[in-house]
């Protein structure tokens, strides 16, 4: 990994400013997004330069590399949230601040500023223009990153490029990402928005979002591919800071930042793992079973990842497939069987010999596995429709078996109502699935 994973102060708004970092270090971060705030370095307190020179030191000795943001919501207004902005009619308060963040980024030696436009409307333009001018000509010269912003004036990279062109693409003015708002807006994902960005991005912001929806949630909460955000980094060589950005999470502060550089490790671990497996296909023998160990609770999702870059270059990812199930712990088996969805297709006699396999153990895992999509596109009728009796024998939710509503047929109900009629004249009871299925078909 060639840049520096950070968290955002933002998301310790319950903090004081030297503990946020003490917890940030002490987890692990290398860097911090350090948003300027009434409480967090306030820009206009009379002793701000004594106070950057503390932070700087502080800074220095817990070994934090810092960026500087400046979307404090009620600093320079108390009544209305981020205003006034840079389409603002009273511009100059939000220039002035700007230009303030400027000399505190050079004094904590920051990589940059990062900042955004403001809500407005496209008759807006020239004078957003004018106000990045006036920023970019006034205080010291200080890398500043231009952040699209949904439901702003400049929300797409797009537009971020463009404004940096009308300007005459002034060294100074570059790009910080927010890689969910990437998925909440953008046309194409994060990873080809880092790629369009390319050397010109100078800040990266961290977090999931759901398309259509400016929320920033949790690492798996959402629709971002963290891996391949991450191998889209390293793949443009980029160095700077790549902080998490959750400023509503500031009640959990600790625990989310502690999740989300377990979330971190994980996807770094995994592109990582994803690019030797295309490099070598030999490697899915010693990273399929590590995946486990170092993604953890994602080790299915991880798997599957890893089959299908193997099968994208291996010249024969059929035997692969086979060998890494026959000789694979149970963990390692089930993976195989979720990536079936994903491969099977390639070769669907091997694939069904695997899936029956399962289907005869007495595994619950492997058996709820094994009734994935694949099954449903390639296993024969009469054995799926054991399988799904068989989850009904051992206790697994029918919810795992894929398409159940679209392939139940007359037989399958015939079976589950004999199995119904032998356990209650076992004096047993009918598990509640089985008298859905056959409530549903009455």
């Amino acid at each position: 990994m060639t840049f520096q994973l950070g968290y955002g102060t933002n998301g310790f708004a319950n903090h004081r400013l030297d503990d946020a970092l003490a917890v940030i270090a002490d987890l692990g971060y290398t860097a911090v997004a350090l948003t300027l705030d009434h409480h967090h370095l306030d820009p206009f307190a009379g002793d701000v330069v004594k106070q950057t020179d503390r932070l700087a030191a502080r800074l220095h000795d817990l070994g934090l590399r810092v960026v500087v943001e400046t979307g404090a919501r009620y600093l320079l207004d108390p009544r209305r949230k981020h205003h006034p902005t840079l389409v603002s009619s009273d511009q100059a308060v939000r220039v002035d601040f700007l230009v303030r963040a400027k000399q505190i980024a050079l004094d904590l030696g920051a990589d940059c500023v990062s900042f955004w436009s403001g809500v407005g409307s496209a008759d807006d333009w020239d004078h957003l223009r004018s106000g990045v001018a006036a920023v970019l000509e006034s205080g010291p010269g200080v890398p500043m990153g231009l952040e699209p912003e949904p439901g702003m004036v400049v929300q797409w990279l797009d537009q971020a490029l463009r404004l940096r062109t009308e300007l005459g693409n002034p060294e100074e003015l570059r790009i910080t990402l927010d890689v969910g708002h990437c998925v909440a807006v953008e046309p194409q994902d994060a990873a080809a928005c880092i790629r369009q960005a390319g050397e010109l991005l100078v800040n990266v912001q961290l977090d999931d979002m759901l398309p259509g929806v400016h929320e920033h949630l949790e690492f798996g909460e959402g629709r971002l591919d963290l891996p391949a955000t991450l191998a889209a980094l390293t793949g443009i060589g980029y160095t700077g800071v790549a902080a998490v950005e959750l400023p509503r999470h500031s009640h959990a502060a600790p625990d989310v930042a502690a999740r989300a550089l377990r979330a971190l490790r994980a996807a770094e671990w995994l592109a990582e793992a994803e690019r030797a497996v295309r490099a070598d296909p030999g490697a899915i023998d010693t990273l399929f079973p590590a995946a486990g160990r170092a993604v953890g609770a994602g080790q299915d999702a991880a798997r599957v990842r890893l089959l299908t870059a193997f099968a994208d270059v291996s010249d024969d990812p059929v035997d692969g497939l086979t060998r890494l199930y026959r000789y694979g712990t149970s963990a390692e088996r089930r993976g195989v069987l979720r990536g079936l969805a994903e491969l099977g297709d390639r070769a669907p006699a091997s694939g069904v010999a695997l899936v029956e396999d399962a289907l005869r153990s007495n595994e619950t895992d492997l058996v709820a596995a094994a009734l994935g999509p694949f099954a449903t596109r390639h296993l024969g009728r009469h054995a799926w429709r054991h399988g799904v009796l068989k989850c009904l024998f051992m206790g697994i939710p029918l919810t795992v078996v894929d398409g159940l509503d679209r392939h139940s047929d007359a037989e399958l109900l015939r079976m589950v109502a004999a199995f119904a009629d032998e356990r209650r004249a076992a004096g047993r009871p009918v598990p509640a699935d089985a008298l859905a299925l056959l409530g549903k078909a009455s």
